[in-house]
């Protein structure tokens, strides 16, 4: 269904190829580990750490709650999988938060920088 849904949405929106992720941490030093690690590979341009947000959530039959911080990463869509990966390396979640949103028009100059601060998608 995702394949469906983004050839739907690509056919009626500009597509810029740049995705924002989400990605919760349970700690403001985890978020800081998780957004330097994605910087030093290049795989995110950017991160912002938005602190203290409450999650409501099912977990194993149950709901919970949770304070986390919220990490919105910039990247691109190419570079998801990598990103997937980096982040699954250093996070303490069983099942980290990873969503990809994707960028459908900004500003050139603001997608200029982010684009030239990424890695080549050819690079490991």
């Amino acid at each position: 269904m995702v394949t469906s849904v983004s050839a739907f949405v690509s056919q009626f929106f500009l597509m810029t190829g740049e995705i924002v992720i989400l990605c919760t941490c349970g700690s403001e030093t985890e978020a800081g580990k998780i957004a330097l690690h994605l910087l030093e590979q290049r795989l995110a341009a950017c991160v912002n750490v938005a602190p203290l947000t409450r999650r409501y959530y099912r977990w194993q039959g149950a709901i919970e709650s949770a304070v986390e911080h919220l990490l919105l990463i910039k990247s691109s869509a190419a570079l998801f999988p990598a990103v997937q990966a980096a982040i699954r390396q250093v996070h303490s979640y069983e099942v980290p938060e990873l969503l990809a949103l994707p960028v459908l028009d900004g500003s050139t100059d603001y997608l200029n920088w982010l684009r030239a601060n990424l890695r080549p998608v050819s690079e490991p």
